[in-house]
């Protein structure tokens, strides 16, 4: 269907705009990457936010400049913050599952994301950690601990926007 591939690939996009609200920091930088997916998520369901996760790393894997800092290349999936770019579909399809199966159930949606995020972390520390050579709890200390608070609120804010949006549109 045309219109799911546009809606899947204009997701992509705000996925990669939201990758550039980007603030340097150590290794790890703090994006808006976590708000954009959740809000796919929650709109597309799990289906095609899978496909618009997809899509944003292929593009970015090529060599288009989608990641934060406007960097792309497959060095970037494979460099030390690649565990947590991978991840995203994992955490997309999760939020994005339940998001359809429990349509406006605020308190499930909000509890799988906070499952998307647990791994999105342990698989972005576990790269960090074996890249740089450093311990599991080190790498947690500077990939983890200092986004906890601020993912949280883009987790909220993607969850009430999506289902405000959703309920207003038809997509």
């Amino acid at each position: 269907m045309l219109k799911d591939q546009i809606v899947c690939a204009m997701f992509a996009i705000i996925t990669a705009i939201c990758a550039q609200i980007s603030i340097p920091f150590f290794q790890v930088p703090f994006t808006m990457q976590v708000f954009a997916i959740v809000l796919s998520a929650v709109i597309l369901g799990y289906k095609r936010v899978f496909i618009s996760q997809i899509i944003y790393i292929l593009l970015g894997a090529i060599g288009l400049p989608v990641f934060a800092g406007f960097k792309g290349g497959i060095q970037c999936i494979l460099g030390p913050t690649g565990g947590y770019i991978t991840s995203f579909v994992l955490m997309a399809l999760i939020i994005g599952y339940f998001s359809e199966k429990y349509d406006r159930n605020y308190f499930i949606i909000g509890f799988s994301s906070i499952l998307g995020i647990m791994i999105c972390y342990i698989i972005g520390t576990f790269q960090l950690s074996i890249i740089l050579n450093w311990t599991f709890l080190n790498a947690l200390k500077i990939g983890v601990i200092p986004f906890i608070i601020f993912d949280l609120v883009k987790i909220f804010l993607g969850i009430f926007l999506g289902i405000n949006i959703k309920k207003r549109m038809s997509i």
